[in-house]
């Protein structure tokens, strides 16, 4: 019988086959080991593989699509309603099988190499970010403890920072100082560390026309446009900008029936670190629009007049990311809207 789908669950080392033929009966059930892999896929005829959207998947569907085979990527959440009873491999892998065969199901695009490469510059430069605020509150922590209080933010701890190393604070011991130092020689380094992975991001920024194009929105600067463009390869995987920014997370969440529509809260679903990017790049918007007079900050200044400021700025947020994918979907740059 000739294999027509394929539900294949990815582990480390075992992975689990599921096939089944034109008509859905199943004619295949295998364990895998890591080496076998490649090997049986180049001896089956192409079909359609359906793989949960994980770590190592974008890797193994670049893999297995160069042997002629399609490669169909899902998101976790939605493979899991059909499992039936226990979870196994074999059972996830006849869910995946069983999934990929819907005709409503949604797809995960496959990233090629250099653009996992450019989400890898973001993730690192994320985890430093994080590593560089920890040790400002430490350092404003421990001074603290001695009676020396500085206002948040990085820059008030680099001005901290300087006078204890030009032993300007009193009242300090000198093993807590050097105790700090150290802190701070940390804290350097991790500056120098991010600058040089938002110098490569910079770099790559300039050969991506996407990543260009989308740095023309308003609120969208070089690290949200290089995150936007390697994270959607495909923007035609969205059938519009609403679809997009539920993707983000952006949209209410729902709890409709019996026609009543019931709108609650922002889901928060989905991609996070890009939701995460597009608010913060909102925040800024908003506070230029505050006293600007151009026409495009009329919507803004509005919507400030009847709403919070963080709902107005999740607002701007989700139309920022419908904006983002029109601009990738149609190639074209943002064009700021002519007054009404």
């Amino acid at each position: 019988m000739k294999i027509m789908t394929i539900g294949l669950d990815l582990a480390k080392n075992v992975f689990q086959v599921h096939g089944v033929d034109d008509v859905g009966d199943v004619v295949l059930r295998k364990k895998l080991r890591r080496a076998e892999m490649m090997t049986f896929f180049a001896g089956l005829s192409p079909c359609r593989v359906g793989v949960e959207a994980c770590a190592t998947a974008h890797h193994w569907a670049r893999e297995i699509a160069a042997l002629g085979h399609d490669v169909r990527l899902m998101p976790p959440s939605y493979v899991k309603a059909y499992v039936r009873r226990q979870k196994n491999d074999a059972a996830d892998a006849e869910a995946i099988c069983e999934a990929v065969r819907r005709p409503t199901m949604r797809f995960v695009p496959v990233k090629g190499a250099e653009q996992q490469g450019v989400l890898v510059l973001h993730r690192s430069r994320e985890l430093l970010v994080r590593q560089r605020t920890m040790l400002i509150n430490a350092i404003r922590g421990h001074c603290a403890e001695f009676g020396i209080i500085v206002a948040q933010g990085a820059r008030r701890a680099s001005d901290l920072v300087e006078k204890l190393r030009l032993e300007e604070v009193s009242g300090l011991p000198d093993l807590a100082r050097s105790a700090l130092l150290l802190l701070a020689e940390q804290l350097d380094a991790l500056a120098t560390q991010i600058h040089i992975l938002e110098r490569r991001l910079l770099v790559w920024h300039r050969k991506d026309q996407a990543s260009q194009r989308l740095a023309t929105i308003p609120g969208v600067g070089i690290i949200t446009a290089t995150a936007i463009a390697a994270s959607v390869p495909d923007p035609s995987v969205f059938r519009s900008g609403r679809e997009f920014a539920a993707f983000l997370g952006l949209v209410p969440r729902q709890n409709s029936s019996g026609g009543k529509e019931r709108l609650g809260r922002i889901s928060k679903m989905g991609n996070g670190y890009l939701r995460k990017l597009l608010v913060v790049g909102a925040t800024s918007v908003i506070r230029r629009a505050r006293n600007s007079t151009a026409p495009s900050a009329s919507w803004i200044r509005g919507l400030l007049q009847r709403r919070p400021a963080r709902v107005v700025t999740v607002a701007m947020a989700n139309k920022n990311a419908r904006i983002a994918w029109a601009v990738l979907a149609r190639g074209e740059i943002y064009r700021v809207p002519a007054a009404a």
